[in-house]
């Protein structure tokens, strides 16, 4: 992974005690360019948070998710439609069906922790 590439996180939390969180600030520490996604919105570690995918001000290479296994066909779709490269889902973010969506897709799908496999954590 390039801290160069552009990442997106859905389910970034004003929480510190959740993962959402702790991926954000981490990746935001290692100079990675990365966005907040949560349909909440607001501001998180004095960043904007984006409602969705589009809003972004440039393209995602990478997302990671981070949100309920419920949650997760409809922010794929998202990043089809945005032409995202990467997701990764991190444990308990999981969801065969969201899964399949995007590698039927084109998209390299990832089952595991973005963080961790990439020696960040």
């Amino acid at each position: 992974m390039n801290p160069h590439d552009t990442v997106a996180v859905f389910g970034v939390s004003q929480d510190p005690s959740k993962y959402g969180h702790k991926i954000f600030k981490t990746l935001l520490a290692k100079g990675f360019t990365v966005f907040a996604i949560n349909p909440k919105g607001g501001q998180v570690l004095g960043s904007p948070v984006y409602t969705k995918l589009a809003d972004l001000p440039q393209r995602a290479h990478t997302v990671i998710m981070v949100i309920p296994p419920q949650a997760l066909p409809a922010a794929v779709e998202q990043c089809v439609e945005c032409a995202v490269k990467e997701i990764w889902f991190q444990p308990g973010a999981q969801s065969q069906e969201a899964f399949d969506l995007a590698v039927r897709a084109g998209i390299d799908a990832q089952d595991g922790c973005f963080m961790a496999e990439n020696g960040l954590w």
